[in-house]
């Protein structure tokens, strides 16, 4: 079964339109005229249960407006789609008993109120029984490290120590599916860590299905197998992270250090016939770079051997850039799928 299931969906929203100058504003009194704006537009897709997939695009690309219709806090315009078999605006009491949302930027704590009060209070929204209530914050409390903080109102927490709570609150009822929306927004490094750590070991443990939308990529590269990207209302990918960086990562570079010096000639002489592009950084370093096809052991067989290498770094190219790189060229779907029939063409 499927843990979220959607099938040609949008949302369009109704947007004023305002007539200029002083005559335009007097007669946006009298009669308003509307547009329609499509948010999201007519995208399909299926997450099966156990699956940690990100959800990325840039701001206004409808990531948010998606996560508000799976949470059934949006009504679709048209499509279809099923969370964990039901769909939430219709069946709105059984459905949020499975599923789990932590929005970044808005909190599921009362504000002034003691963090364990609110716990209390999100027991009772769940109709979660006591005994399960208890033995499962116990187990959340240890693993996010809360001990701490549990009498301390809301509103004296810190960031980090805030987003752990709200994962907390949004546990509680043991969903099996986990709504994440930009979860590690403003956090400092050793947080984000500690929260991709928990989300991983939540999914190992429990098979807990998570959707996560974020701009930060080093949670999608530490936590995805799979990503959905959005463009303007359209998915241009759906695959796996690694397809992914083969497909359109740009090569590697390999950065040289030197016991002595080498001249930028001498190196391009050793690498003569690859088709490589050598750049010196200072008089005892170089850095190389190499595109995909070529394998990175065929250039260090050249040179290890006839310099004197201190240090050797090879760097891939970054998620950041592979993804900049596809909103600039409109779809990655589409390269994938002509680069797939080209190789069946090769093969007939």
């Amino acid at each position: 079964m499927l843990a979220i299931d959607v099938q040609d969906l949008r949302k369009t929203f109704k947007v004023q339109k305002n007539r200029g100058g002083l005559k335009g504003a007097f007669l946006d009194l009298l009669s308003r005229e509307y547009t329609e704006v499509a948010a999201v537009k007519d995208i399909s897709f299926q997450i099966p249960r156990g699956e940690i997939c990100g959800y990325i695009g840039e701001n206004g690309a409808g990531k948010s407006t998606t996560i508000k219709m799976l949470t059934g806090i949006l009504v679709p315009t048209s499509g279809h789609l099923k969370v964990n078999g039901y769909v939430p605006y219709k069946e709105r009491e059984q459905f949020v008993k499975g599923i789990g949302v932590v929005f970044g930027q808005r909190s599921q704590l009362w504000w002034d109120i003691g963090v364990i009060e609110s716990f209390h209070l999100l027991r009772k929204v769940y109709q979660v029984p006591e005994h399960d209530f208890k033995a499962r914050l116990d187990e959340l409390v240890e693993r996010l490290g809360l001990q701490d903080l549990l009498s301390r109102p809301v509103r004296k927490l810190s960031l980090g120590q805030r987003m752990r709570c709200e994962l907390v609150a949004a546990l509680l009822h043991n969903p099996s599916i986990l709504f994440l929306d930009e979860p590690t927004i403003g956090l400092d490094i050793v947080v984000k860590t500690e929260i991709r750590q928990f989300l991983k070991s939540l999914n190992e443990q429990f098979g807990t299905t998570i959707l996560l939308t974020t701009h930060d990529l080093q949670d999608i590269e530490a936590l995805c197998s799979r990503v959905i990207m959005l463009d303007d209302g359209n998915i241009i990918y759906d695959g796996s992270l690694d397809e992914l960086k083969n497909r359109w990562s740009r090569g590697r570079e390999v950065h040289f250090q030197f016991g002595s010096n080498h001249s930028l000639t001498r190196l391009m002489e050793l690498t003569q016939g690859l088709p490589v592009e050598w750049t010196p950084e200072n008089d005892l370093a170089a850095k190389v770079w190499i595109p995909l096809e070529i394998n990175v052991s065929d250039v260090l067989g050249r040179i290890v051997g006839s310099t004197d290498i201190t240090d050797i770094k090879i760097v891939e190219t970054n998620t950041d850039d592979i993804v900049r790189q596809i909103y600039q060229s409109g779809s990655a779907n589409e390269r994938i799928e002509q680069e797939k029939a080209s190789e069946r063409l090769l093969h007939v």
